[in-house]
């Protein structure tokens, strides 16, 4: 067992630490040059570094230190060891980053020049000097995957993400506001910074863009790409749906026994979940089994349990 723990936590660990370096790459060569800022301290520290020169990964860990302080205060202990280690991570990758590479973009419509060429469409890259045709859509695209990887192997590890988080997290505990609600709006008022200090509105709508994409593949990271359905089924023909279920689809479920609403009979129905292909082959053969069932389907965004995805050990 303790083997098995101790390469557990080596793999959480990698994870981290790969997680971290993508978060990095996303940011310093993708987001930064194209003027972005899509929610967070990180977000928010590219609009700083483009007003006032200085590198992203010092704004940001300037910011992240005194929030963990006083989120630890505030909130108790909840910020565990990975998550210091990640904010650790996260400051050295940035900052090695943008000491070697600088803040060149890679995707991009046209080679880097010193100057600006008349007539065309160009954007100043921070502290360099050059400019270059931005390609906005399809390196919003890309940065949007790369965040979602990344913050999503961070939370694989049993990392939280922390940063304008733990902001979240202490206006929850004082107006009682659902923390989804805080952090969708601390995110927005960092994306609305690129408008305020650059006059453009494309960057908000490009950061929001960012931070849709990167929830989405946040979720496809953490829960896998399996998606469930859930499926309640009353039933007069108890025995042939459950027969179907165990011995063709070799699922398990459960039985309940209930009562009719409108005329008190008794009724049976089953609480099924299975994987979309099986629940697919039941809806097919369900109408041969019981003409009169009543089904009701639930999308089910994570099952845990035996059969399924085991248990959490913490």
């Amino acid at each position: 067992m303790e083997k098995k723990n101790f390469k557990q936590e080596v793999f959480a660990y990698i994870l981290l630490i790969v997680g971290s370096a993508l978060f990095a790459v996303g940011d310093v060569m993708f987001v930064n040059p194209y003027l972005m800022a899509p929610g967070g301290t990180y977000g928010l520290s590219n609009v700083l570094n483009t007003l006032w020169p200085w590198k992203i990964a010092l704004y940001a860990i300037c910011m992240d230190i005194p929030l963990l302080i006083i989120g630890t205060i505030i909130l108790g202990p909840k910020f565990g060891v990975k998550t210091v280690v990640s904010t650790i991570l996260i400051f050295v990758f940035t900052f090695l980053l943008e000491s070697v590479w600088g803040y060149n973009p890679v995707i991009h419509d046209g080679a880097i020049v010193a100057n600006p060429i008349e007539g065309l469409s160009m954007v100043e890259i921070p502290n360099h000097g050059g400019w270059f045709v931005p390609d906005y859509f399809l390196n919003t695209v890309v940065a949007g995957l790369i965040y979602g990887v990344a913050i999503g192997l961070i939370f694989r590890s049993g990392a939280t993400s922390g940063g304008s988080d733990i902001i979240s997290m202490i206006l929850h505990k004082y107006t009682k506001i659902s923390l989804g609600t805080l952090v969708l709006i601390v995110d927005s008022c960092i994306t609305l910074t690129t408008f305020i200090a650059f006059g453009d509105i494309r960057l908000p709508i490009y950061s929001i863009i960012i931070i849709f994409i990167e929830s989405k593949v946040i979720d496809l990271v953490v829960d896998g790409i399996k998606s469930y359905k859930t499926a309640l089924i009353v039933t007069d023909k108890m025995d042939e749906v459950k027969n179907y279920i165990l011995n063709d689809l070799h699922r398990g479920g459960t039985c309940i026994t209930g009562e009719g609403l409108y005329n008190g009979t008794e009724r049976k129905m089953i609480y099924v979940t299975m994987e979309r292909a099986d629940f697919v082959k039941l809806r097919a053969n369900l109408r041969n089994l019981d003409p009169s069932a009543f089904v009701n389907v639930i999308d089910s965004a994570e099952i845990m349990g035996k059969g399924f995805k085991a248990l959490p050990t913490e």
